[in-house]
């Protein structure tokens, strides 16, 4: 079985013509439906619980936690996330840290689980930034190992943009390592200090980036043995995104995910995935091209009954 994680809030009312494509989520929804990666029961699709301020503590300060419920935060804050408050972002942005817990938890059973929404990976313990608002990586490596359902956890961010809050939150946390593939010349513009950072020249293209990804996930895979990999499989280092500088191919992009994914799977790593960053003014292109990911999930989990 591969399971989904989504919620129906994922794509709250928000405008059509803003740079962050809220409608990605349903649309998501909607391919892998179309696709039948689905099953007709629907017991292969999950949905989360809403986290509440106790939850999300664990990750963030509760003075922030509770100025975002209460519509406090400044406006000089807001405009470093770059939205605006709204109920509906509210709830959405609470409940998607439990897609991304819950999608680890699944692949811990079943090997392999993939959440239609999370990769929030700018958000600091006390702000956010950059369309972030809680990080919901470093909040399921952090209740993953208060609850000792693992003892060590990779977090391989393939996204174009470095990890930077998550890399904040965790940079104490024995058994959180956190491995970021980015581009160098990109936002952020001020990096936090991963575990291991891999910072990429401007426009690379498919066979050197490939070449890196596969490098370094063998690597830190011998030297870590983790428990579980949470794959941040950002589609903004797609040759053609608004917000990428990077030349990575569409088939570049499909071959990357079947890497990372075959890799974790052929040595017994159970894997969630995460969809990232992308950008496009197309809203249906990015959600096929945000489903990359969970193609190659479904491939390499039913074979040539795809």
């Amino acid at each position: 079985m591969l399971p989904l994680i989504y919620h129906p809030n994922y794509s709250c009312p928000f405008p059509d013509n803003h740079r962050f494509v809220m409608s990605k989520f349903r649309r998501l929804l909607q391919r892998v439906q179309d696709r039948g990666f689905i099953v007709p029961d629907q017991s292969n699709l999950f949905t989360p619980n809403t986290a509440d301020m106790h939850d999300l503590s664990i990750a963030h300060c509760p003075e922030y936690l509770q100025d975002l419920l209460s519509n406090s935060v400044s406006s000089k804050a807001w405009r470093r996330v770059g939205l605006e408050w709204s109920q509906g972002l509210v709830d959405r942005t609470f409940t998607a840290p439990n897609g991304t817990l819950l999608s680890a938890q699944l692949a811990l059973k079943h090997g392999i689980a993939c959440h239609l929404a999370g990769g929030t990976h700018h958000a600091h313990r006390d702000y956010g930034s950059g369309f972030c608002m809680i990080n919901d990586l470093a909040y399921t490596a952090l209740q993953l190992l208060e609850r000792k359902e693992v003892n060590r956890i990779l977090i391989f961010d393939c996204d174009v943009h470095q990890g930077d809050g998550t890399a904040s939150i965790l940079s104490d946390v024995d058994g959180a390592y956190t491995c970021s593939i980015h581009c160098e010349k990109n936002f952020p513009f001020r990096k936090s200090t991963s575990d291991l950072d891999i910072g990429l020249p401007l426009n690379m293209k498919d066979a050197a980036y490939l070449d890196v990804v596969d490098d370094t996930l063998q690597r830190v895979l011998y030297q870590l043995e983790p428990d579980i990999v949470l794959y941040d499989a950002g589609v903004d280092v797609w040759e053609h995104d608004d917000l990428g500088k990077l030349d990575i191919t569409w088939q570049g992009i499909e071959k990357r995910d079947h890497l990372v994914l075959e890799t974790c799977l052929s040595r017994g790593t159970p894997v969630a995935t995460v969809i990232g960053g992308g950008y496009d003014k197309n809203h249906e292109h990015l959600a096929k091209r945000h489903s990359i990911v969970i193609e190659q999930a479904h491939a390499l989990v039913y074979g040539d009954r795809e």
